[in-house]
């Protein structure tokens, strides 16, 4: 027996032997990218026109109409002097003896919302986070109000707070925390108290929603392990659950400022801006100036508050953004 007869034929891996079978199929060849053409371009831009178009005609013309118009002597009552008077209606704004107040009821209604908000939206969140029994049911029922109407809102709760038959007066006196009706919407003195309850009330819903999202997106391996190192609910609160989401609630609350900010809704459906003038914010003031037929003053108010927004929002961004090591 000679040793090429004892010698097995041996194949090299992914080669097949043309003997006594079929090579096996070819690999599929991966798709190739469809190139870009002028035609294809023309085609999207084509979809895309009457978006386009739709946002420019409704949306960036009439921003610069009405930025335009806060250079002009633009007023109803004559609409035949339509002069350039450059920063006259900015003036105006500055000059005008409301502003001050409305200056400081604006840092009010935001600073006395957004506080409030955020602390108790964080405790529902924290809460809605935990299983229980009819968990479904209390989230619905805490984001409901989210769904309603801002001004409706007003109005239901200007109800509420009304003097003669309003439910919280007959609460408060049921209870004997007072001993008679409080006009609260009619009294300078307690006017803006009762919007920003009705705000707080309003706004802290989203922040629920908000961080509720966020909160469900912590491993729970995390408390876990801060549970076997002994760490208890405030420490792992300051050191797990507010870093892990510090992000999220950074650009909640910036969101949430502007959205206060330019939120006139509620406070026309409750008080109007009154008494005197005593629960006008920027927005709601820039409304009445709108209806006395001043458009070039309101318009310059307009650009005051966007401007103002925007340095806002870049210091803020800023100042929170998260600092990331170098590495050598």
């Amino acid at each position: 027996m000679t040793t090429a007869s004892t010698t097995k034929t041996k194949t090299k891996p992914g080669r097949s032997s043309r003997i006594g079978g079929a090579a096996p199929p070819a690999a599929p060849r991966r798709g190739r990218r469809t190139e870009f053409t002028t035609r294809r371009g023309l085609l999207i831009a084509a979809f895309m026109a009457p978006a386009a178009v739709f946002v420019a005609v409704f949306t960036y013309y009439p921003v610069l109409a009405g930025g335009q118009m806060a250079f002009r002597n633009w007023k109803l009552t004559d609409l035949t002097d339509t002069s350039w008077v450059g920063l006259k209606n900015v003036r105006d704004v500055f000059a005008d003896p409301a502003w001050g107040t409305v200056l400081g009821n604006t840092a009010l209604w935001v600073g006395g919302s957004i506080v409030p908000q955020l602390v108790i939206g964080f405790a529902l969140a924290l809460w809605l986070r935990r299983h229980f029994r009819f968990r479904g049911l209390y989230q619905a029922l805490i984001f409901f109000p989210w769904a309603i109407s801002g001004f409706l809102i007003g109005i239901l709760f200007r109800w509420m707070f009304n003097s003669e038959f309003g439910v919280v007066n007959d609460l408060l006196q049921k209870t004997g925390l007072i001993d008679e009706p409080i006009a609260w919407l009619s009294d300078p003195d307690t006017a803006m108290t009762a919007v920003l309850i009705a705000n707080v009330w309003y706004g802290v819903t989203f922040f629920a929603i908000m961080i509720l999202a966020a909160l469900q997106s912590i491993p729970d391996e995390l408390y876990e392990a801060a549970a076997l190192d002994g760490a208890g609910k405030a420490r792992t609160l300051f050191q797990i659950t507010i870093p892990y989401i510090r992000t999220t609630l950074a650009l909640t609350v910036l969101l949430r400022i502007i959205w206060i900010f330019n939120f006139p809704d509620l406070i026309f459906g409750m008080t109007g801006g009154g008494p005197n003038d005593e629960t006008h914010i920027v927005t709601t003031w820039m409304i009445k100036i709108t209806q006395q037929g001043d458009y070039g003053k309101a318009s310059a108010l307009g650009l005051i508050v966007v401007a103002g927004l925007l340095l806002f929002a870049t210091f803020y961004l800023l100042a929170t953004r998260e600092k990331r090591e170098v590495k050598p």
